[in-house]
This record gives C-alpha cells, structure tokens and sequence, in this order.
C-alpha cells in the first residue's frame, strides 16, 4: 500500500541516495531533519531553528536542504518584492513537492487521521501550491509563484506573476466557505489595486462560486489552467 511505498522510498532513495550525495553519518539525526522539515511544512524557513531541533550546524541544514530541493523532495516559495509601501518579509516558506511523503512523515496514516491532524491546513495548503507548481512546471516554464507578507501579518498564501499583473490565490482547507475566507484576500486587494488579477480562493469544499468578486474553487474541481 500507500505506507509501503514511502517507507520504500525514504529507504532507498532519501536515506541511501541522498545521504551518500551529502555524506551523512548519522541516519537518526537526519530521519529527525526530515520529519522537522515536514512539520514545518508551509511555514517559514528558519534554520536555526532546524539547526537546533536537529542538533547539527547551521551549515549543515543549509547543505541538507540544498540537496533535497535539488532532488525534488522540497521547494522553496519565494516572497514577492513588491511591498505597496509595507515593509516585506523576505524569507522562503518550505513546502515538499509531494504531499504525502510530508504526510507520512509526520506520521499521519490515513484520510480519517489527516481529518483531525493538526497539520491538515499546512498540508492542505502544500499540495494545492504543489500541483500549481507543476502544472507550472509541466508545461516546460519557471516558476513564477509567489507569496506576499508584510511585517504586520497581512499575508496572501499565493502571488502568481503574469506580467505586470498579480493573480492572489488564498487557500483555506475548510469545507465550508465562510465569509472570513476572504478577509485577506480583500485586504491585500486594497493594497494592489490596479494589479491585481481577479483574486481566487481554493478551499476543502465541492462547489465551484463566485462570492464578493473573488473565484471560490473547490479543491476537487480546481482549473488549473485559468490559474496559471
């Protein structure tokens, strides 16, 4: 099953492979890297902090990491520069290319454990951005996803860049819209003005709408195509 072939694939490829590349010495302080990397999923990039958690150098983390994005095990999304008179956060938030192998990591085993997991709405959000990355990707183009937060806390999850314009996408894993879904996404409107493209949210819900001129995009029934 599904718990075989990453258990299969952390053994043979990540933990033999990539520790060779990398000259790890020590599996266990790199399993622990690993599962870190995973339970920071959707958050921004501290190595310190992985440095400390995981017992090894600064130096360190920064060549694990340069290695798994190499190997397309993580990515890193960048902030976008464009500020509209805020002061901008500009460190990289870390996602994994694919999202179950950051599920399996964090232990996490089957839908009904992912339904209640504390990481449900970072994993959520990893693999709506991962599918627009590759659909990016698979088209034979660069990336040109973005995030956007100011020093403040305001925020949008994803800035895709089309020439001069900006296309917001917010993603909520909640499967029901609300209301609230769209406070940031109204906010940072305010911010961009003539920029902005149509502003999207992708949600946990089953129906495709259109609420407060924002395109409401179920999960299931994502057009990727229109957002790229």
């Amino acid at each position: 099953g599904r718990e075989l072939w990453f258990a299969s694939y952390l053994q043979t490829y990540i933990e033999r492979d990539v520790r060779q590349i990398i000259e790890v010495q020590n599996l266990r302080l790199f399993q622990r890297f690993l599962r870190m990397c995973a339970a920071r999923c959707g958050q921004l990039l501290n190595m310190s902090s992985l440095a400390n958690d995981c017992s090894v150098s600064h130096g360190t983390i920064h060549n694990w990491l340069s290695v798994l994005e190499a190997g397309y095990v993580v990515f890193l999304l960048q902030p976008h520069h464009q500020n509209f008179g805020k002061r901008l956060v500009k460190t990289p938030k870390l996602y994994f290319h694919d999202t179950g192998l950051a599920a399996f990591l964090l232990g996490i085993r089957d839908s009904e454990h992912l339904s209640i997991h504390s990481a449900r709405g970072a994993l959520f959000e990893n693999f709506v951005i991962s599918e627009l990355l590759k659909r990016r990707y698979n088209q034979g183009l660069p990336s040109n996803l973005y995030f956007w937060r100011n020093n403040t806390g305001d925020e949008v999850d994803v800035l895709i860049e089309q020439g001069e314009k900006l296309m917001p996408i917010e993603i909520k894993s909640g499967q029901t819209f609300t209301p609230d879904f769209l406070k940031g996404l109204d906010k940072w409107a305010r911010y961009a003005g003539d920029i902005s493209m149509t502003p999207q949210l992708v949600y946990g819900g089953e129906e495709n709408m259109t609420r407060s001129g924002v395109a409401v995009q179920s999960w299931r029934k994502l057009e990727l195509q229109s957002l790229i």
